[in-house]
């Protein structure tokens, strides 16, 4: 007797995984209903579902994580409706968005992040192309975007990516944001940083990279970050740059990067060899986007925020209070 075609056997294990997972994700989103909106404490849920209080509060957090449910605090504290207009009025910021920090600092991302995700949904409209940098807090925001039916967008990375797996990696990020709106991707099939000044020229000259940078600098709108120069920062803890560069870096009078070019106090590009390496949209370039929005916070990153503003690039700052604070003492 013939054995059945493999192919059917695995269609049934795909089908019935695929049932598993919607059971799954419907419990997920029960349990996240009967908490945020029915008001039930964790006990009356996990009696109402027949479940342990620890799973259901597991759940809740999966649910948080997943985006499934999303905060919104339609108040603001007072100081940070003060700290909007002092930098719209001294930096020129069109949109600042300021939030309160976090007793902890570690948590200072999150915050962050939720209101970037707001942000950049507020602004997403038909057709539009949003070009996206790298980094904890803006992949922390894609939990805060509201997912709605938008036509014709498309995503386009602003830089390279790296060359082995990471959970902050651009492609990632491009791809994941493309997803919630089924849009188009554009990607920059190339490492942000190449070995040599030779190999990136020669790598700039090729058509697919031409291509990617012309819809680069033809997007909309612009979601990036900033990192500092110390060892704790990203793109240093991830051994992307060497200890070596961090001192160079220092030693050049580098305060920061944004789209993997390092800049001085004064938001020029300082002279090293890593911005002659480098494959990313030039920060002089995102002057051209019509809509620059750039979440970051932590008192490290003061000095590149500073040199950012006063580079005039960007129109809807999200960072935190105290953070806020420190960019503007230098002025008060």
């Amino acid at each position: 007797m013939e054995k059945p075609p493999r192919k059917k056997r695995d269609g049934r294990q795909t089908l019935a995984n695929s049932v598993s997972v919607d059971r799954e994700e419907g419990l997920l989103v029960r349990a996240a209903w009967l908490a945020y909106v029915g008001d039930l404490t964790q006990a009356q849920i996990a009696k109402s579902l027949g479940l342990t209080r620890l799973r259901v509060n597991r759940m809740l957090a999966l649910a948080r994580e997943r985006g499934i449910v999303q905060i919104r605090i339609n108040s603001k504290v007072a100081n940070c409706i003060d700290l909007e207009h002092r930098l719209r009025d001294v930096y020129g910021v069109s949109d600042p968005i300021v939030v309160p920090t976090p007793p902890d600092p570690a948590l200072i991302p999150q915050v962050i992040a939720a209101a970037a995700g707001e942000a950049l949904s507020a602004r997403i409209r038909d057709g539009m192309s949003v070009g996206v940098g790298w980094g904890r807090t803006l992949q922390l925001s894609l939990r805060s975007v509201t997912v709605r039916p938008v036509k014709g967008m498309s995503i386009v990375s602003l830089l390279g990516g790296l060359t082995r797996g990471s959970a902050i990696n651009i492609y990632d990020m491009a791809s994941r944001l493309a997803a919630l709106f089924d849009a188009e991707c554009f990607y920059i099939a190339a490492p942000v940083f190449t070995d040599t000044e030779a190999t990136r020229d020669l790598l700039m000259r090729q058509s697919i990279l031409e291509d990617a940078f012309t819809h680069a600098r033809a997007v909309g709108a612009a979601f990036v970050s900033v990192g500092a120069v110390h060892k704790d920062a990203t793109i240093f803890r991830i051994g992307l740059v060497g200890e070596d560069d961090l001192t160079s870096l220092q030693q050049a009078g580098a305060v920061g990067d944004i789209c993997g070019h390092w800049i001085d106090a004064d938001g020029q590009l300082v002279d090293h060899p890593l911005n002659r390496r480098v494959i990313g949209l030039a920060p002089q370039n995102l002057r051209d986007i019509d809509t620059v929005i750039l979440p970051s916070g932590g008192l490290e990153k003061v000095p590149v925020l500073r040199a950012v503003l006063r580079l005039g690039v960007v129109d809807v700052l999200i960072t935190d209070e105290k953070t806020a604070e420190s960019i503007l003492a230098e002025k008060s």
